[in-house]
């Protein structure tokens, strides 16, 4: 892979968000094995867990029985899911800065993730 395409150089060119979930999995896990690359392993935990939602939930042995993790990588993959948690449980602040549809959406997430039925809601920004 060219190094301009490598992860690392990605998120410090383009920004985090330009990065797939495999390649922010492969900047946490640092390096592959003899036989594949970290964006390969990467690729296998994020099948192995079918997505995200899975490998939050997953543990340290969990991890490590896929080929290639071993504790302290299993370890690493933990802390940053812990503080991805943690910062999302961070109240909002009384003012909350609106930019984008993207952060109205955010704004207003957690109060109707669960509704069972279509709402229309009206943001009055003043």
């Amino acid at each position: 892979m060219p190094k301009s395409e490598r992860p690392r150089e990605r998120l410090v060119r383009d920004g985090p968000q330009a990065l797939s979930n495999q390649d922010l999995i492969a900047l946490l896990l640092g390096s592959g094995t003899k036989s594949e690359s970290v964006i390969q392993l990467s690729a296998r935990v994020i099948q192995h867990f079918d997505g995200l939602k899975l490998l939050k939930e997953a543990s340290i042995k969990e991890l490590m029985d896929i080929r290639g993790i071993g504790e302290a990588k299993a370890v690493q993959l933990k802390a940053a899911l812990e503080l991805g948690r943690r910062i999302h449980q961070y109240p909002a602040e009384d003012r909350y800065v609106i930019r984008s549809p993207e952060d109205v959406s955010n704004y207003m997430m957690e109060e109707m993730r669960h509704l069972q039925q279509e709402h229309f809601i009206c943001v009055y920004l003043s």
